[in-house]
């Protein structure tokens, strides 16, 4: 399959993501209000802290960290476990499966054209805003770099955790309970909802070796110059924990996908 044809659907994917760009706004206004209620939590715990820093943290670090935290999570975010229920209900997924193509590249195809959207409407402008409020807070240079890589590399993982839940579609027909635990525990665990610099420690020796944090964690820490990041050693560090999982996910989803298939049930018409 050559890149030409797998571009071409990453770009009816901009297509049909630019026709609900009410959708994106609405996102974007739900996001202000949860940034909102964010903002005077963290505000609330600092106050009763006592001290301008926590765990290593100022309050504008974790500002700036759960601000993008979002902004990276409306980029990363797709919805192959919804849409393969949905296809398995419609009875759509045999179509699927009939097209000439591997239905796990071709998914993970089709979803590019939302993330270029979402990456271009969301997370560019909320770190403009970032860098202007902040009067400049992150050093910029080879970070952006590294932190391009580790998002791409981030962007792989979390689909490919999606993939290990979306075939529980093919036993159960149903996974919004599945769904919502997986979500939450991924937000969790990967430093989205709260920095993983203020788990408990041996919370963290343990969160920091999962493939969660692999999706929002890493990335940001390179953008931001912590967890190491700023040395070579530390580099390697993280950049291998993102290789590693990759593999192990992508060796996993693809045989765990391989047994499901054979489970496929139509309902629909």
């Amino acid at each position: 399959m050559n890149l030409k044809r797998l571009l071409s659907l990453t770009r009816v994917g901009i297509m049909s993501s630019l026709q609900f760009r009410l959708g994106t706004f609405v996102t974007l206004f739900a996001n202000l209000i949860y940034l909102v209620l964010v903002y005077y939590l963290w505000k609330a715990i600092y106050a009763s802290s006592g001290t301008d820093v926590v765990n290593g943290m100022t309050f504008s670090d974790t500002m700036i960290y759960l601000i993008l935290a979002t902004a990276l999570f409306n980029f990363l975010e797709n919805f192959v476990v919804w849409d393969m229920s949905r296809s398995i209900q419609s009875g759509k997924i045999a179509l699927d499966l009939l097209k000439p193509m591997r239905f796990r590249k071709y998914t993970f195809w089709s979803y590019t054209g939302n993330h270029v959207v979402q990456f271009v409407l969301t997370f560019i402008p909320t770190f403009i805003i970032v860098m202007i409020v902040t009067k400049g807070a992150i050093n910029l240079g080879l970070n952006l770099l590294w932190f391009i890589i580790a998002t791409v590399l981030a962007l792989v993982i979390n689909y490919n955790i999606e993939m290990m839940v979306a075939p529980i579609c093919l036993f159960t027909e149903s996974t919004w309970g599945i769904n919502i635990v997986k979500e939450t525990i991924v937000l969790l665990l990967s430093g989205a909802s709260i920095p993983l610099a203020f788990f408990p420690e041996k919370a963290r020796m343990i969160v920091q070796y999962l493939p969660f944090r692999a999706v929002y964690d890493i990335p940001l820490s390179m953008l931001l110059g912590k967890s190491g990041s700023d040395t070579w050693q530390g580099l390697v560090s993280l950049f291998g924990l993102q290789l590693i999982w990759l593999a192990v996910l992508t060796i996993a989803g693809n045989i765990f996908w391989n047994c499901a298939v054979k489970k496929v049930t139509v309902n629909g018409g």
